[in-house]
């Protein structure tokens, strides 16, 4: 990796960042010491508790996209949640 110039100019002043710089940038987690990401509040996350929800694309009519849209955001999660009681209301006892 070739060496960027300084983020000042001749007179010690800021200059502007292009997209090559920010591509440099590494997350603060890799090069901040432990105790200084605690004092900043920087948490890692742990690991993950429940099973990972698999991506997927479907196709819904827009009265349900607009109504489940509606109720603010977790809009998705609330249509797992339908969909599970949906399931539960079908498999039988």
């Amino acid at each position: 990796m070739k060496k960027r110039a300084p983020l000042t100019d001749a007179d010690g002043e800021v200059r502007d960042l292009d997209a090559e710089d920010l591509r440099s940038f590494r997350p603060a987690r890799e090069v901040l010491p432990e105790h200084v990401q605690r004092s900043l509040g920087i948490k890692t996350r742990g690991p993950q508790k429940t099973p990972t929800k698999i991506p997927t694309t479907i196709r819904l009519s827009p009265e349900v996209s607009e109504a489940f849209r509606a109720t603010g955001p977790g809009w998705q999660t609330r249509i797992d949640e339908a969909l599970r009681e949906w399931l539960k209301s079908r498999s039988p006892a």
